[in-house]
């Protein structure tokens, strides 16, 4: 994988959860189809190719790493003002 390819991570954040957690991630290619995907269910994307970096090595259901809440907060924040 060359540090350039493109890298998405989808999160999610139910009631339950203690924090946001990975719920998908995709480099490449299957980066394209991620994001159609995201715009054919009304999902919101947030471009951030140093967080995508940072997330896309957790796994998939792993939790977000502490040291990243501030700047995913930033982001829900965000995403909650577009809806």
């Amino acid at each position: 994988m060359t540090q350039n390819e493109l890298k998405a991570v989808a999160l999610r954040y139910p009631d339950w959860a203690d924090a946001p957690y990975i719920s998908a991630k995709a480099s490449g290619e299957l980066v394209k189809r991620m994001l159609k995907i995201a715009e054919e269910n009304d999902v919101p994307v947030v471009e951030n190719a140093e967080m995508a970096e940072v997330l896309s090595i957790q796994n998939i259901g792993q939790y977000i790493p502490e040291e990243t809440y501030s700047a995913i907060a930033m982001v829900f924040a965000f995403i909650a003002k577009l809806g």
